[in-house]
């Protein structure tokens, strides 16, 4: 074995047992024997063993850790414990017994190498005795007068409690200590919505603010008081409790900030303390490819399973206006839940997008602005009358569903009526102006017939409409590739190509008033820089030195006679 090899001993190492032989039992010692494997040894009482390779730091157990998870301490965490340290002939050169208990980080050397690679190994409420060659101790030096040169040291030590204190945002500028561990393994994302507790403190104790005794909301991304909350609930999890140092970039900055209501002033530069806690989050997810159909998630669904195009859905909801006026309300008590099917156009399809996105037991609040609700129209519903342009909010429980067969599970006959149905609805809905949603109907004929060139001219139309001329131009091509005979594909194409010519003029004429704008103002720009040089003062022409009065001043001006011109 390499002398100077000091990589931790790890399972799938041999560990060597140092006991003399005769504290040694030939029958269960053995590894992989009655006793377990040889990491499960390592938890002996009374049994010393060693951590490093090369024999310069050894672990024994003396009594066994009280904390539920077998979770150790990392680098960079703050620990806190009680030790005796003794020479080998047993003199005790310092401890913390009669004292206070000593706290230290872990793992960046403000304690000796085998405090920093042992105390790594130990569980909260372990007690353990390790032995410290000196290369790992004071080395060659000691510290005199108590520990002299070149001495192996014993430090009996106890772990009474560590917080992890990690870097946040890798800079220094908000660390983070934790107080009390999370549950889950799921942190917030940008657009979720956080509930905390807070206190903000400054480093002599002085509170600046605190928030009200049920908590304050805000979604992340937008933060709250000062950037380092956004930073640190991002690195959370749900009831996590930390304390945070803050240094003023990532809170009040170098100007600090004065009293404001009922909150404290903050001085220049000021480093803040903040206890937080993340009382929980509520998961915030966009809909609609468009980003206008934004629902929060309020209870958490089962498993991952989501319903698809077609599915049988069994939902509760209310639905409400912007002055929180209830206009419709299905499937509470003592009604029963309400059966829907999704694409069937039964109810607005803001709604229906998000029920796609749901899973069974998820309850959700989704916000749908008008072109996704009742768009311009006005329409009378089960509670009140819903003027037209209205945004709608709508709380839905997801009860069940029970999905209807993929596309590729469907045979032939089954395609056939399916994609006739989907055209039958986009058909309606072309009819009624709503274009954008025509052409997601014809979208879903084709998922189940590609070449369906029904659909694909509809859909080109429909594009057409809404000016998207590119895709209606690949759709009628796709139409004319397999039938060059269509006449309405034909007639279609010729209009398109008026629009196209009658678009490209437009935007010429756009561009081209544009940058003639732009010539003007750069003209103008110039004979206003030739007019402010024309009326500067005019300065007499230097040689040798000079005495020259300026215009408006009266000022002596040597010139270097060598640099006139300097």
């Amino acid at each position: 074995m390499d002398p100077d090899d000091e990589r931790l001993v790890t399972k799938e190492d041999k560990i060597e047992d140092v006991r003399p032989k005769s504290f040694r039992c030939e029958m269960h010692d053995k590894s992989g024997g009655e006793d377990g494997p040889p990491e499960l040894k390592m938890k002996e009482v009374g049994v010393e063993r060693k951590l490093l390779k090369n024999g310069g730091l050894t672990k024994t157990v003396v009594k066994h850790g009280t904390c539920k998870h077998p979770k150790s301490p990392l680098s960079g965490d703050e620990v806190t414990v009680h030790y005796t340290g003794t020479l080998p002939d047993g003199t005790v050169f310092d401890s913390t017994r009669d004292k206070e208990p000593f706290t230290f980080k872990l793992g960046v050397g403000q304690v000796i190498r085998g405090w920093d690679k042992g105390v790594k190994t130990m569980r909260k409420g372990e007690q353990a005795v390790f032995t410290v060659q000196p290369q790992y101790a004071y080395g060659k030096a000691g510290q005199p007068p108590g520990i002299p040169p070149d001495t192996p040291l014993r430090f009996d030590i106890e772990l009474l409690s560590w917080c992890s204190v990690k870097d946040v945002c890798r800079d220094g500028g908000v660390m983070k200590k934790i107080v009390r561990e999370g549950k889950s393994w799921e942190t917030p994302k940008d657009s979720d919505e956080v509930k905390v507790n807070y206190e903000v403190k400054l480093e002599d104790g002085t509170l600046i603010s605190k928030s009200p005794d049920d908590g304050v909301k805000f979604i992340v991304e937008e933060g709250w008081l000062c950037p380092a909350f956004k930073h640190a609930v991002k690195s959370m999890k749900i009831e996590e409790v930390v304390v945070l140092m803050v240094q003023p970039e990532y809170g009040f900055g170098i100007d600090g900030r004065e009293a404001k209501d009922s909150e404290g002033p903050v001085p220049l530069n000021a480093t803040l303390i903040v206890d937080l806690e993340l009382v929980s989050w509520n998961s915030v997810e966009i809909v609609t490819d468009d980003k206008k159909v934004i629902k929060k998630i309020t209870k958490k669904g089962e498993s991952y399973e989501k319903p698809n195009g077609g599915s049988t859905v069994t939902i509760k909801y209310v639905g409400t206006l912007s002055d929180g006026a209830i206009f419709e309300k299905r499937g509470l008590h003592p009604e029963d839940p309400v059966t829907v099917t999704i694409d069937d156009d039964q109810v607005v399809p803001g709604l229906e997008e998000t029920l796609a996105t749901m899973k069974k037991g998820e309850v959700c609040i989704v916000m749908i602005p008008p072109e996704y609700g009742f768009e311009n129209e006005e329409k009378q519903c089960h509670l009140a009358l819903v003027p037209a342009n209205s945004t709608l909010t709508y709380e839905v429980e997801m009860i069940s569903f029970v999905k209807a067969k993929d596309s590729w599970d469907l045979d032939g006959p089954q395609k056939i009526a399916a994609a006739a149905k989907k055209k039958d609805q986009g058909n309606d809905l072309f009819k009624k102006g709503k274009l954008f949603f025509a052409a997601r109907k014809y979208e879903k004929v084709l998922e189940i017939d590609s070449m369906n060139l029904k659909a694909l001219f509809r859909r080109a139309q429909a594009y057409s409409a809404m000016m998207d001329l590119e895709l209606a131009e690949q759709d009628l091509k796709k139409v004319l590739e397999s039938d060059p005979n269509n006449r309405d594909a034909k007639l279609e194409q010729k209009k398109l190509n008026k629009k196209q010519v009658a678009h490209r003029k437009t935007e010429a004429k756009l561009y081209g008033n544009m940058f003639a704008r732009l010539i003007k103002m750069e003209e103008k720009e110039s004979k206003q820089a030739d007019k402010g040089l024309a009326n500067l003062p005019q300065v007499p022409a230097l040689i040798n030195p000079a005495e020259v009065s300026v215009q408006g001043y009266n000022q002596r001006v040597t010139v270097c006679p060598s640099h006139a011109g300097c």
